[in-house]
């Protein structure tokens, strides 16, 4: 860990911090709202890397644990943590981890741009939605007493906005990467 890294970790948490001001969009028929933060992962692991994009979560959600009103829609403290959305909230360092380690495997200098797309867009769909989801679901179904297939049938109304953020944070991964990358090399 250098100062490089201590700065982009800052940097990110306090970019998932500005993605909570986007107001949350609540469905009636599920207590997770959909929220901007959640892109936050896919653009954290494509653009700094899995150990970076982990630890920036791990610190934004400690600001979310000790109170600080860092959530989407103004919210924070244990009690959501606690609540219907704490498993996706939890599962974000987790995902941004997973989104990480494949856009590190995938993305390297000299491949075309479509394969830098591709592999971009790969890293924040399997991360940042298969993972979160795998994570979020069951706890949801768990705090609401719902069962497991209708929470994650009603989930399935989030994956239309999911994919279009992670096209949205395939392209800035993109750009970031052409300009100035960030991004680790894995083997």
């Amino acid at each position: 860990m250098n100062t490089r890294d201590l700065v982009l970790i800052a940097l990110f948490a306090a970019i998932v911090v500005v993605l909570g001001l986007i107001p949350p969009i609540t469905l009636g028929f599920i207590p997770v709202p959909i929220t901007a933060q959640s892109m936050g992962v896919m653009l954290a692991g494509c653009i700094i890397g899995a150990k970076r994009g982990a630890l920036a979560f791990l610190l934004f959600v400690l600001l979310v644990a000790i109170g600080l009103p860092v959530l989407s829609g103004g919210r924070g403290g244990l009690a959501v943590l606690a609540g219907p959305s704490g498993g996706f909230i939890l599962g974000w360092a987790v995902a941004a981890y997973v989104t990480g380690i494949i856009a590190e495997r995938f993305i390297h200098e000299g491949q075309s741009e479509s394969r830098q797309f591709g592999g971009f867009f790969l890293a924040s769909v399997v991360g940042g939605i298969v993972v979160l989801y795998g994570i979020g679901v069951p706890w949801l179904s768990a705090v609401t007493g719902t069962p497991l297939l209708a929470a994650a049938t009603g989930s399935l109304a989030f994956i239309p906005g999911d994919l279009l953020k992670a096209a949205i944070a395939t392209l800035a991964a993109r750009a970031v990467y052409a300009g100035y990358p960030l991004l680790p090399v894995r083997a």
